[in-house]
């Protein structure tokens, strides 16, 4: 059985969804003020994982992630640039889907824009006025009285006496001890030049939490199964998200709240307003790839802090060579044979999968799959060395591990990288042609020497009972 961690209840619970066989998921996307940065790619890689892990249980997953493309950053950020709302925010929505494909990321079945859903959010708030849980303040901002709703707070477990009822909080971010009524409708000011639209109060533009409580339950209902994002959501955006969306409909909004940890560096969180943060374009330029990043960020379980370091991500190289080596030598045992299903597999591979399965249901824990691989990779290394592996297990592990790849995505290297054997550069050749005499006269620390030399031009060497067998790395 699957468990997860629900934030609500504090505990893993068994999951069930509301429809059999289907699974409704919104996951909190990106404000598309600037590039998406490592620490936010984290998130979404685990909301990637979790999805890919829903399909292999066997659920259809329907999932909305949000483009907020307007809030106090984005406004920002347009009138600075002199342009309008829409061309600033573009190239950094484009910018964000070519990243979602450089990292494997599988595509949502719908990307709401915030500014394309303004009427849902005007008769959300209409709703709200009418029930008593918000009202208009004189500039003609609605706020939503948090006096109003008495499980305010539930989520990221607030002390329900410090809250300020009747104090106002028109930003869309604020600290965390600082729980007040919370903007749904901002009256226009001059700051915020010409984003503004038509309310029965009117011009003005919706707060930040009111976008998504009016997206998710356009595209999955009133109650749907997973809401997901970082911590740093839990309060005030989740806690407000909720509380809006159950005072207008009475019923709860999600089942199952699921966050992940930050993303750390140098001891602190990885953030764009500490300025130490790297986008995935900056690590790319540094000859890095997508699937070594996508590799780094789900090596650590989603609920721990994980700390990025270059050398991190370089042990992710050395990491993805032993993988595409066995899996090489898998190939080369399997020949022409396949295996069409992971129950042709030998008993030990068997014991394997079960362990796998059993890693990835534990909530996620990527962790401990990356473990059960690279035991894997060992156990079928020593049966190759040994020719001990028949052509059918060798076609059944390969199949096995295709099926633990639709959760994980790291398995197969990237498509600028994928042929092997590819001729080499003179300069290369040369290294494999000194490396070969230094074996020859048993001088093995030049040989280890030259073989890091090839590695970190790109080439994974390996020695066989044919000689030196070259090919590309990931």
């Amino acid at each position: 059985m699957l468990k997860l961690y629900n934030t609500l209840t504090r505990g893993q619970d068994t999951f069930e969804p509301l429809e059999p066989g289907v699974v409704k998921l919104y996951t909190c996307g990106p404000t598309v003020y600037d590039v998406a940065h490592l620490g936010n790619f984290r998130a979404y890689i685990f909301e990637d994982i979790l999805r890919r892990t829903l399909e292999y249980k066997g659920y259809r997953v329907l999932q909305v992630m949000n483009l907020t493309d307007v809030d106090d950053k984005t406004i920002r950020g347009a009138n600075a640039a002199g342009i309008s709302l829409d061309t600033f925010t573009q190239p950094f929505k484009d910018a964000f889907f070519e990243d979602l494909k450089t990292l494997r990321i599988e595509p949502a079945e719908h990307y709401p824009a915030a500014t394309a859903h303004i009427p849902e959010m005007i008769t959300l708030i209409e709703r709200l006025i009418a029930l008593k849980h918000a009202y208009i303040a004189d500039d003609g901002s609605v706020y939503f009285n948090i006096a109003s709703y008495p499980d305010y707070g539930r989520l990221a477990r607030l002390d329900l006496s410090s809250l300020q009822s009747g104090a106002r909080v028109a930003h869309d971010e604020y600290a965390k001890d600082h729980a007040a009524d919370f903007a749904l409708w901002k009256a226009w000011d001059t700051d915020d030049g010409a984003v503004a639209w038509d309310s029965p109060w009117g011009r003005g533009r919706p707060g930040w939490h009111i976008e998504c409580s009016a997206m998710c339950m356009r595209y999955l209902g009133e109650t749907f199964d997973i809401h997901t994002g970082g911590i740093d959501n839990i309060f005030p955006h989740h806690e407000d998200e909720i509380a809006q969306s159950e005072a207008a409909t009475g019923k709860p909004l999600a089942r199952y709240w699921l966050h992940c940890a930050h993303l750390i560096i140098d001891g602190q969180k990885m953030s764009k307003s500490l300025g130490n943060f790297h986008s995935l374009r900056d690590v790319i330029g540094m000859g890095f790839r997508g699937r070594e990043v996508r590799y780094l960020l789900a090596s650590a379980h989603y609920r721990q802090t994980l700390n990025f370091t270059f050398d991190g991500l370089r042990a992710v190289r050395t990491a993805l060579d032993r993988v595409d080596t066995c899996r090489h030598r898998l190939q080369q045992v399997a020949g022409e044979t396949t295996a069409s299903t992971t129950t042709e597999i030998p008993q030990w591979a068997h014991v394997m999968n079960t362990q796998f399965d059993r890693a990835i249901c534990d909530d996620l824990n990527t962790a401990a799959a990356y473990g059960v691989l690279f035991e894997t990779i060992h156990e079928s290394n020593r049966l190759i060395d040994g020719d001990r592996m028949t052509k059918r297990e060798a076609a059944a592990v390969l199949t096995m591990f295709d099926h633990w790849d639709h959760v994980l995505a790291i398995m197969q290297p990237d498509q600028d990288s994928a042929a092997a054997d590819t001729a080499a550069d003179p300069v290369v050749t040369d290294l494999l042609e000194k490396r070969q005499a230094a074996r020859q006269i048993k001088d093995f620390k030049e040989s280890d020497r030259l073989r890091d030399l090839l590695r970190d031009k790109g080439w994974v060497v390996r020695d066989t009972h044919n000689g030196q067998e070259l090919r590309k790395s990931s």
